[in-house]
């Protein structure tokens, strides 16, 4: 099962979006995770810790399907990210592959919001985010 090509549309509208009003000599894996922490943060208001955790694990279980390098990758209790440096990339053929691990769990994780909570619903979560 592939990234559905609308949630890899917005996954990187988000990720450009992001780039531009952060710091610009960020690494991409920051953005990434910047992105991820907005999402956790403003889908947790709605469905808590235990519900951000949920999906944002079986995201990165349909992840792991596509980039077996997210397999060090855990989500923790708190719904964070641990063990993403575990995966730091040391050239730029690395960096790509990473960069792509983090577009498609972002990709997954909004797919699963769009199911579970509709277009509408995600739409309004991501221009709160």
């Amino acid at each position: 099962m592939t990234t559905l090509p609308e949630m890899r549309d917005l996954t990187q509208r988000l990720l450009s979006y992001e780039a531009c009003a952060g710091n610009t000599s960020e690494p991409v894996e920051t953005i990434t995770l910047r992105v991820y922490q907005k999402l956790r943060q403003s889908l947790g208001e709605l469905a808590g810790t235990a519900g951000f955790h949920a999906l944002a694990s079986r995201a990165l279980a349909l992840a792991r399907s596509e980039v077996p390098s997210l397999g060090a990758v855990q989500v923790g209790a708190d719904g964070n990210l641990e063990g993403i440096s575990a995966i730091e990339p040391s050239i730029k053929a690395e960096q790509d592959r990473v960069h792509e691990g983090g577009v498609i769990l972002i990709s997954r994780l909004l797919g699963l919001l769009f199911i579970f909570l509709g277009e509408a619903l995600t739409l309004s979560l991501l221009r709160e985010a």
